[in-house]
């Protein structure tokens, strides 16, 4: 069986991130295994390919939930990577950090190293921002962040100058100092292509010698010796195959895979571990629990003026961005939907916003199930406003149902269980009810789509809610980081109580959501998780050095 100094367990957002810079280090080996395949793939890099991928088994693990009561027991479709760059490759690559109270929050939950001041030098070390924004940001870094907002559509200025009159600012960074307003989203992208965790940080890092990645590699189980993650069992093209681990083995699959694996390989709730006849090795309660996720109410309207339906909803129109983006790599095709947002307070007597905005100059009301045809909006003039709640109550769960690896975990979301998420949704439609209202969009809004005039009391609001919000793709939590063992999986150093040489760096380690998009605090979390590692194998040495 092969040897390695450290073997990561997911070339997604964390295992990229991790991989490239643990090997700079030419003494250092590393194994990366991704269950999926290569990034090199036109709609991967394609910025707007990203709709394609929405619905392709070929980058995609294609999960579903279990019937969700608060949403009216309907099964929630999570896409999730599985390519490398994981979700990084399939997402809509807007790049927010989040708010500086999150990370507070997180330190406060009893996690030093964690609050704003600790985190920041790590997402200016990850950042290239193009162009440079307000306050601190990184230049030079493997990430590119780029500003579009010369690409996005003219119908965004309505939305802006709506705001405006609902007492937002614009911001022309809403990464910037000032955490409230709206402007437009920056993306991780550059030269018209989207700039995932792989092409960021793995392209660079697959000449070194010290680097092997391994594709088609699914994980099966972590393997131990005398209390000690030793190795990793996975399956190649239906052989099994595995490796060994001299320092430490990194679990970076993500929200959902992370707490399977785990699972699978022994670390969980003892009688759940029973159940499929998985050998106990380390009773662990929290392993899949406290998901928490970002739940989004949209309103569709019908406009009087052009969006980009007129440009993307004809075989014309597809063909002149199609041209401008083959000859210069801009328009519509170089961009997400997602083109205009920021944060927002409900109500002006909150400490800090509650909610995130989203704006999209397109709309889909023709979008069939199984599909998310960017490329193919509607063919009337139609416009999306949409609010998220940034800090969910709410609590569910991830938990295996087999001890077959290739069987998928049951997703048990849990939405709208609290009443303060229930109330926050129906603060959030009338936010947008606010909006549409106002005399700069006002003007262009021929007709509300969803959920139509006719839905007007408390009720009917909270039961459109439950009819059709939906997530935005931010699970986290699962594998959290905690001071308490018995409510925790991780540490503040990302080490999994109860066993050695294991560690979990990726989403499923936060210990509560951050107000926004989470691809950015991820890849974020995996530059401090890599210096945490280095920081920990030099004291190791020191240590050895010490007793010889």
């Amino acid at each position: 069986m092969r040897e390695y100094d450290y073997i990561i367990i997911g070339g997604g957002s964390a295992g990229c991130t991790l991989a490239g810079r643990l090997t700079e280090a030419a003494e250092r080996t590393v194994l990366l295994l991704e269950a999926g395949g290569s990034d090199r793939k036109p709609w991967v890099q394609l910025p707007i390919g990203y709709g394609k991928s929405f619905y392709d088994p070929s980058v995609n693990w294609m999960y579903y939930t279990e019937p969700d009561p608060g949403l009216d027991a309907r099964r929630g479709y999570w896409p999730r990577g599985k390519v490398l760059g994981g979700s990084s490759s399939i997402n809509a690559m807007v790049y927010m950090r989040g708010l500086p109270a999150d990370f507070d929050d997180w330190a406060a939950l009893g996690n030093p190293g964690w609050g704003w001041r600790d985190v920041l030098p790590y997402f200016v070390k990850a950042e290239d921002y193009r162009p440079d924004g307000e306050g601190p940001h990184g230049t030079g870094g493997p990430l590119t962040v780029s500003e579009v907002s010369r690409e996005c559509h003219p119908l965004c200025a309505h939305f802006f100058s709506a705001c405006r009159d609902a007492g937002w600012s614009f911001r022309g960074d809403l990464n910037g100092t000032e955490a409230e307003g709206v402007g437009y989203y920056r993306i991780t992208a550059r030269g018209g292509l989207r700039m995932s965790a792989a092409r960021a940080y793995l392209r660079p890092a697959l000449g070194r010698k010290n680097l092997h990645v391994v594709l088609g590699a699914q994980a099966t189980r972590i393997l131990f010796a005398a209390g000690r993650a030793t190795g990793v069992a996975y399956s190649q093209g239906g052989h099994p195959d595995g490796a060994r681990a001299r320092r430490e083995i990194i679990v970076a699959a993500g929200a959902v895979n992370s707490p399977q694996l785990l699972q699978l390989s022994g670390i969980g709730r003892a009688d759940l571990l029973a159940r499929f006849g998985i050998p106990l090795i380390v009773d662990r309660a929290a392993v899949g629990m406290h998901l928490q996720d970002h739940l989004c109410i949209d309103h569709l309207y019908r406009s009087r003026v052009r969006t980009l339906n007129e440009e993307l909803g004809t075989w014309r129109g597809r063909i002149r961005a199609a041209l401008r983006y083959a000859a210069f790599r801009r328009g519509p095709l170089s961009i997400s939907v997602n083109q205009a947002g920021g944060f927002a307070r409900s109500d002006p007597g909150l400490s800090r916003p509650d909610m995130q905005l989203y704006f999209s100059p397109v709309s889909y009301t023709r979008a069939r199930p199984g599909r998310r045809a960017l490329l193919q909006p509607d063919r009337f003039p139609g416009f999306l406003l949409g609010a998220q709640p940034c800090r969910p109550t709410s609590r569910g769960q991830i938990r295996i149902r087999s001890a077959d690896p290739s069987v998928p975990p049951e997703i048990l979301p849990n939405s709208l269980a609290t009443e303060h998420d229930r109330n926050e949704l129906l603060a959030a439609t009338k936010l947008l009810r606010r909006l549409a209202a106002a005399p700069s969009l006002a003007e262009i809004v021929a007709e509300e789509l969803k959920p139509g005039i006719a839905v007007q009391t408390d009720a009917e609001l909270l039961a459109d809610v439950r009819r059709r919000a939906a997530t935005v793709f931010h699970p986290v939590g699962t594998c959290r980081m905690g001071p308490d063992a018995a409510t925790a999986v991780v540490d503040h150093r990302l080490k999994v109580y109860g066993v050695a040489g294991l560690r979990v760096i990726d989403a499923s380690v936060f210990p509560a959501i951050t107000s926004a998009n989470t691809n950015a605090p991820t890849i974020m979390l995996a530059e401090k998780g890599a210096d945490l590692i280095v920081a920990d194998e030099a004291a190791a040495a020191s240590q050895a050095r010490e007793v010889r």
